[in-house]
C-alpha cells in the first residue's frame, strides 16, 4: 500500500527486497524486543539494528508502525517517499533519527559503518551486539568486501564487539538475476567461513517457522562466543508471495501494479485464504476512491520523452558504423539509456554486478586495448564509488565515456543518499575529463554521437582522447528544447528577449534546462529583458559565446542548478568568466545552499523546496 501510494505520485518504490526480507525482519525485531523486556532493559542498550539493505526500508516502516516504535502510526505511513513525510526511499537519519540510527542507500556503506559501530562500543566497554542486514548484491561493492574481511579478523584481535551478519541471498538485482547478468556470488558467500567467519546457509529464508529458531539459536550463539562473528546466509526470493514477481527477472524491484483497482487481487494473493485485516482493506480502498484514482498529483509536469533515448539511439548507430565500442555495466542500464544498446550488441556488453568502482577499472582496461568503452550508473555513484578509478583511469591514459543518469535531484524519491548534489565539483576537477549536463533527448543524441565520433578519431590518429562524462536526468522532458544546433563545448540560447528592459542573462544546464525555459518564456510575455543559456559543457564552459551575450546584458548574470553552491556550475562559470576579464556587475547563483536533499515523489516538488522551480527563477529575474 505504501509503494502504490508513492506509485501514484510518480515516484519510485520497491516490493520484492522488502518481501524478501519480512518472515526475517519479523522474527528479529520479535526476538530482541522480548529479550530486553525479559531483562528489563532498552532494547537498545542491549542491540544495534542495522539495515544496510535501503530498498527495504519501507518494509522497516511497517513494522516498526506495528509496534509503535518511534511514535509511527500506520496513518503515518500513507506519505511514504513524500516531501512531507520522514520516511523517505532509503533510510534517513538526518530526517528521522528516532528510526533510523545510520544512513542507507549506496549499498555496502552501512556495513562497514556498522563495523565502526560495534568497535566503539568494544572500546567503551558497552556490553552490546551489532546486527546487521545486507542483501547478496551488496556483498559486490568493493566497501563491504573490506568490512566482511575486516570483521572477523577485528574480531579475533578481540578489537569489536559480538557481531551478527544476516544476508538475503535472493540471486537478484535491479536489472535482473545475478548469476545469470554478471556472475554466480555463491563462491564468495562460502569464502566467508575461509575469512573468519561462523557461517550458516538456510534455505528456506521465507519460511517463517524456519526463519525464526535460526535467528533464536543465532542470537545466543554469538553472544556466547564473540570472537567469532556469525553470518546467517538465508536463501530468499525477491517479490516473495505473489506470483507475478516471484517469477519476474528483477523480482518486483519496482512496484509491478499499473492500476490501483489491481492491488486488491494483489493483496488478497498474500493472505491467500485469510481476510486481509480492516485496516489494509480500508486503505487499499482510500487508494480506489474517486478522487484518488483520478488525481494525477498537484506537482505534475508536462513530459514526453526521457533524454536516455538519444542517448541509446546515439550509441547504437555509432556501433553500427563500426566504432569499437563496449558497454560495462554494473546493474543500471536500464535506467541509465544503455539497455538497448546492449540488447542490440550483447557480445559486447558485460555487467560486473553491483560495484561501480570495478565497473569503472575494468573499462580502463578495455579502453587500453583499443576499444572505447561505456560506462553507466547513477550520478551519484558515478562520482563517490568510481572517484578513484576514473582518477586512475585518466593517470593510466586510458579514457572512458560516462553516462551517469538521475544528477542533482532527479533521483527524488531515493532520497538523500541518491541524490548527487557535488557532481560538477567531483568530476570537472578530474584532469583531462570533459563534463556535460544534458537537458533533452535530442541534445543528449547529438553529444554523445560527437564525443564518440571525436574520441574515435582521436584514437586513430594515435593521441590520447578525454574521457568524456555525460550526466542526465531521470524524469521525462520535451525532445527537444529549441536549440538550433549542437556542437560540444558550444552554449545554445535557447530564447532571446534582451530588447526587453534591463535584460538578465540566465544559464543553466541538465535538467533544470526546461524550468528555466519555462520562467524565460512568462518573463518574455512580461516583457522582462531576459536571454536564456544553456551551458552544456561545465568543465569548459563557452566564454566566447557566453561573454558577449554578457555584454548584452550589461553584465547582469544569473546562474541555476541543482548542486551545492560550492564548487558547482556558477563557481566554475564565474572563474572562468574572470580569468578571461569578462565583466559581471550583478550576479545571483541559485543553488542548494548546502545540506542534503530528502524523499519527494517527483523532483519539482525538491526544486520548489530548494527555490530552483520556475516561479524561484522568475522571481530571482525581477530581483534584479
Amino acid at each position: 500500500c505504501m509503494d502504490m501510494e508513492a506509485g501514484l505520485q510518480g515516484a519510485a518504490s520497491h516490493w520484492g527486497g522488502p518481501s524478501a526480507f519480512v518472515e526475517i525482519i519479523s522474527s528479529l525485531y520479535g526476538l530482541i524486543f522480548y529479550k530486553a523486556e525479559k531483562v528489563s532493559k532498552n532494547w537498545f542498550d542491549l542491540f544495534h539494528l542495522i539495515n544496510d539493505a535501503g530498498h527495504c526500508e519501507n518494509a522497516l516502516y511497517a513494522l516498526k508502525a506495528v509496534y509503535g516504535f518511534a511514535g509511527l502510526s500506520l496513518n503515518d505511513l500513507k506519505k511514504f517517499r513524500s516531501l512531507e513525510s520522514p520516511l523517505t526511499g532509503h533510510g534517513e537519519s538526518h530526517l528521522f533519527p528516532e528510526g533510523v540510527y545510520l544512513s542507507n542507500g549506496p549499498l555496502g556503506s552501512t556495513l562497514a559503518q556498522a563495523q565502526g559501530l560495534a568497535m566503539a562500543d568494544k572500546l567503551l566497554e558497552n556490553k552490546r551486539l551489532t546486527i546487521s542486514l545486507l542483501s547478496d548484491g551488496a556483498c559486490m561493492e568493493g566497501e563491504a568486501k573490506e568490512a566482511l574481511s575486516a570483521i572477523p579478523g577485528l574480531a579475533h584481535k578481540d578489537q569489536l564487539n559480538p557481531f551478527l551478519l544476516i544476508i538475503s541471498d535472493n540471486n537478484t538485482k535491479l536489472s535482473g538475476r545475478i548469476s545469470e547478468d554478471s556472475f554466480s556470488l555463491n563462491p564468495f558467500l562460502k569464502s566467508l567461513s575461509e575469512m573468519g567467519w561462523e557461517s550458516s546457509f538456510i534455505s528456506e529464508g521465507n519460511n517463517l517457522e524456519v526463519v525464526f529458531p535460526v535467528l533464536q539459536g543465532g542470537l545466543d550463539k554469538v553472544l556466547s562466543h564473540p570472537k567469532k562473528p556469525l553470518a546467517l546466509i538465508f536463501k530468499t526470493c525477491k517479490g516473495f508471495g505473489v506470483q507475478k514477481t516471484m517469477q519476474d527477472p528483477s523480482g518486483g524491484h519496482g512496484f509491478p501494479l499499473k492500476n490501483p483497482e489491481d492491488l486488491r487481487g494483489f493483496i488478497q494473493e498474500i493472505y491467500g485464504q485469510t481476510k486481509p485485516p480492516p485496516e489494509i482493506s480500508n486503505w487499499c480502498e482510500d487508494i480506489n476512491s474517486p478522487f484518488r484514482k483520478n488525481s494525477k498529483g498537484s506537482l505534475s509536469v508536462p513530459r514526453l520523452k526521457k533524454t536516455q533515448t538519444g542517448i541509446s539511439k546515439a550509441l547504437i548507430e555509432q556501433k553500427q558504423k563500426g566504432i569499437p565500442l563496449v558497454s560495462i555495466s554494473s546493474d543500471l542500464p536500464g535506467s541509465t539509456g544503455v539497455s538497448s544498446f546492449r540488447k542490440e550488441f550483447p557480445e559486447h556488453s558485460f555487467d560486473l554486478g553491483v560495484a561501480e568502482a570495478n565497473m569503472i577499472s575494468v573499462a580502463a582496461g578495455f579502453s587500453k586495448q583499443g576499444f572505447i568503452p561505456i560506462v553507466d550508473t547513477f550520478a551519484q555513484f558515478a562520482v563517490t564509488k568510481g572517484s578513484l578509478p576514473l582518477i586512475m583511469s585518466a593517470l593510466s591514459q586510458a579514457p572512458v565515456i560516462g553516462i551517469f543518469s538521475h544528477a542533482g535531484f532527479q533521483d527524488a524519491a531515493d532520497g538523500a543518499s541518491h541524490q548527487a548534489l557535488s557532481y560538477f565539483a567531483k568530476s570537472c576537477s578530474l584532469p583531462h575529463t570533459e563534463v556535460y549536463a544534458l537537458s533533452c533527448s535530442e541534445e543528449a543524441y547529438h553529444s554523445v554521437s560527437q564525443a564518440v565520433e571525436s574520441f574515435y578519431q582521436e584514437k586513430k590518429s594515435g593521441s590520447i582522447p578525454k574521457s568524456q562524462i555525460f550526466f542526465l536526468g531521470r524524469e521525462t522532458f520535451p525532445e527537444s528544447l529549441g536549440a538550433s544546433s549542437y556542437s560540444l563545448k558550444k552554449a545554445q540560447v535557447l530564447l532571446d528577449h534582451s530588447k526587453g528592459p534591463s535584460p538578465v542573462l540566465l544559464v543553466s544546464s541538465g535538467p533544470l534546462v526546461y524550468e528555466s525555459l519555462l520562467a524565460a518564456k512568462e518573463l518574455q510575455k512580461k516583457d522582462r529583458g531576459i536571454v536564456l543559456i544553456n551551458s552544456p559543457c561545465l568543465s569548459h564552459p563557452d566564454i566566447e559565446s557566453l561573454s558577449n551575450w554578457l555584454n548584452i546584458c550589461e553584465g547582469r548574470l544569473l546562474t541555476v542548478e541543482e548542486h551545492q553552491i560550492r564548487g558547482g556550475m556558477s563557481s566554475l562559470l564565474v572563474l572562468a568568466l574572470n580569468s578571461a576579464g569578462v565583466k559581471i556587475s550583478k550576479l545571483k547563483s541559485l543553488a542548494v545552499q548546502g545540506g542534503f536533499g530528502r524523499s519527494a515523489y517527483k523532483a519539482l516538488d525538491l526544486y520548489r523546496h530548494f527555490g530552483l522551480d520556475r516561479k524561484s527563477i522568475e522571481k530571482a529575474v525581477l530581483a534584479f
